[in-house]
């Protein structure tokens, strides 16, 4: 499925975005502007399900196969949201990126899926302000009504397509291209243990104080500070 693509910037360096699930191209608001003032044309997708892409069949396999269809391998960098973590994780030797960036990726084992996480995923499509704004108390408004407007429009039957990964480890044995993992503190879905083992199998490993999980929605400036020397 060829999936619809926001592009910010005209520089010579491309970066790929790729969303978590529920949302879309917009989480990155700010995100793709900020790599665009640094020379990279930066381009996010809606992943299948999500924003304006299409619907279809749902599965990891088919969110990566859209992945690489939609957007350009030998990009100098793709940084992915814990769904979007997955796609190019599963899609990396594919894309081929220079670099790859996985911001708070629900690898487990710990922070493998449960069905009731899936569950609570499916019911969150018909969140309130409120529990939005309860869930997320350091967002910005505007992020919060976006939410609310990617919430309207994702297709909840995308979570039951993750299924498949109830309780599976999908922490890489090893990163295909140099790869950095950015952290929240603490991470639901990486212990120490977890990204110490990561950092052993090559992964570089960066903890952003304080931030939630959704690390580029709760602390715009540690996100970007979290890049520095990678971007």
């Amino acid at each position: 499925m060829q999936l619809h693509t926001r592009t910010w910037g005209e520089g010579d360096r491309p970066a790929l975005l790729i969303h978590g699930i529920m949302s879309d191209h917009r989480t990155w608001r700010r995100v793709g502007p900020a790599l665009a003032e640094r020379g990279y044309r930066v381009m996010a997708v809606d992943l299948r399900g999500h924003g304006a892409s299409g619907r279809g069949s749902y599965a990891p396999e088919t969110f990566a196969d859209d992945v690489v269809e939609s957007l350009p391998a030998g990009a100098d960098l793709a940084i992915g949201l814990p769904l979007g973590g997955l796609a190019p994780s599963l899609a990396v030797d594919r894309l081929g990126p220079r670099r790859a960036g996985y911001s708070d990726p629900a690898w487990g084992p710990a922070g493998a899926l449960k069905g009731v996480h899936l569950e609570f995923l499916r019911q969150f499509k018909h969140a309130t302000r409120e529990q939005v704004k309860a869930l997320n108390p350091r967002w910005e408004e505007e992020d919060v009504d976006l939410e609310l407007e990617t919430l309207a429009v994702w297709d909840e039957a995308t979570a039951q397509g993750l299924a498949a990964l109830v309780g599976a480890d999908l922490s890489p044995d090893a990163p295909s291209v140099p790869s950095l993992v950015q952290l929240s503190d603490p991470s639901p879905f990486l212990s120490g243990d977890q990204a110490a083992a990561l950092a052993e199998r090559g992964f570089r490993t960066r903890t952003v104080a304080g931030a939630g999980h959704t690390i580029h929605r709760d602390d715009f400036a540690g996100f970007m500070a979290s890049l520095e020397g990678w971007i």
